[in-house]
């Protein structure tokens, strides 16, 4: 795959692309309540952009280990008017949302990425993508965010997140979304103790074999926090590790609140590999 179609944009997958963070909640286990405020939080999107990022995500509802479900008029009211605000920003805008009425929505207001971790499987999700030229990301997760963390279990985790990822690609392709538009999402943290994400991280190159786009999301995440023994906010430089460990190992773009830092690390890497 050497192109992503993101709507109106066309990605180069040449080089790792950065899709920053922006977290419309009051709870995300990061940065909640920073940027509940629609213009914070667009102000916030811009400064990442500054930054470096390539794509925004933008997201209302707290996909956290224990977090609850918010209302869709809720979820509505946090994120459409954020993405309002960014529609002329001059990068893709993806919406992190698992409903479909909101993903209609959102790419009306202006995105044209749906970021979802329930991988367009709630009733009416393929439909409410497919007709557009927007680009999807299918994540694995096993069990839902509240009890997700609980005790989760597999035979053998890289092989049956590949095997998931590779049935909604096939879904996906059958209700017309192009190879083009898909971007697939291990799902680090989701449903994974540390030892089933490092697993993942090392076999990267597994799923990238399905042959569409590849993201990986490990910022801040807990699993760096059992590493290295610091809070959310002090996960900086592990974050940064581990979105190299991930495009080193296949990922075509790496989901990160640390835009700038992850940016610099990158481009010392490129330069290394490319020789320029």
């Amino acid at each position: 795959m050497s192109f992503l179609q993101c709507g109106k944009f066309k990605l180069s997958l040449e080089r790792p692309l950065i899709m920053g963070v922006v977290n419309v909640t009051p709870d995300s286990f990061s940065d909640g309540g920073l940027f509940a405020d629609a213009a914070q939080a667009a102000a916030h999107a811009r400064r990442l952009i500054e930054e470096g990022a390539d794509l925004v995500d933008i997201g209302g509802e707290s996909t956290r280990p224990g977090s609850l479900p918010v209302t869709l008029e809720e979820e509505r009211r946090r994120v459409l008017p954020v993405i309002e605000r960014l529609a002329s920003c001059g990068v893709p805008l993806a919406v992190d949302t698992q409903k479909p009425e909101l993903m209609r929505e959102a790419l009306a207001a202006g995105a044209s990425m749906v970021n979802d971790i329930n991988a367009l499987g709630a009733p009416g999700a393929m439909e409410a993508v497919s007709g557009s030229d927007c680009a999807v990301c299918l994540m694995h997760k096993q069990g839902d965010p509240k009890t997700m963390q609980e005790n989760p279990s597999y035979q053998d985790v890289v092989q049956e997140v590949r095997d998931y990822l590779a049935g909604r690609v096939a879904a996906a392709e059958r209700a017309g979304i192009r190879r083009s538009r898909i971007v697939v999402d291990p799902g680090f943290g989701f449903g994974k103790n540390v030892e089933h994400n490092l697993a993942l991280l090392r076999s990267l190159r597994e799923i990238r074999a399905l042959g569409v786009a590849l993201m990986a999301g490990l910022s801040r995440k807990a699993m760096l926090g059992k590493l290295t023994g610091r809070a959310p906010q002090e996960r900086v430089h592990a974050s940064v590790a581990a979105a190299l460990l991930a495009v080193q190992n296949g990922a075509h773009i790496v989901r990160v609140h640390d835009v700038a830092a992850t940016r610099d690390a990158l481009a010392v890497w490129q330069a290394v590999k490319t020789g320029n």
